[in-house]
């Protein structure tokens, strides 16, 4: 369904309702979860299916060996996380939950760091090397 300003509705209403999602299980992760296997974990992104039947919540965790641990913990929690959903939003479908572990900001870091290894000395300026004007009429005379 187009709307009047010509966008796609139904991708309007897919990035409301992830982004609603995104801040309830933020929210949920970090006040209603007390799993030490989970640690400090942020929510980086929802992605929703067009049906809304299916939810994956990219998250990161502070620490690199908390992934796996962390992981199998949310995948655990799901069911308890979905219910909260449930109470927090009037919505007719919850989606089905599943965790992934977000690899964009490990790859921003490997990135940064091959940038910061390539960095460049900067050229010398090209007034430096000129002879003075003065050098120059001392040599002809």
């Amino acid at each position: 369904m187009i709307g009047p300003d010509g966008k796609n509705l139904q991708g309007v209403r897919s990035d409301r309702m992830a982004d609603l999602i995104k801040q309830e299980v933020a929210d949920i992760l970090t006040k209603k979860m007390r799993d030490p296997r989970i640690g400090f974990v942020t929510v980086t992104g929802v992605d929703i299916s067009r049906d809304f039947r299916n939810a994956s919540i990219y998250v990161s965790f502070q620490k690199k060996q908390d992934d796996k641990k962390g992981i199998a913990a949310l995948k655990k929690a799901a069911g308890f996380v979905r219910g909260e959903l449930a109470r927090r939003l009037s919505l007719r479908r919850i989606p089905a939950l599943t965790f992934v572990v977000d690899q964009v900001t490990e790859k921003v870091s490997h990135l940064l760091g091959v940038i910061e290894s390539l960095h460049v000395q900067p050229e010398a300026d090209p007034q430096e090397n000129r002879p003075e004007p003065n050098m120059l009429l001392e040599g002809l005379g």
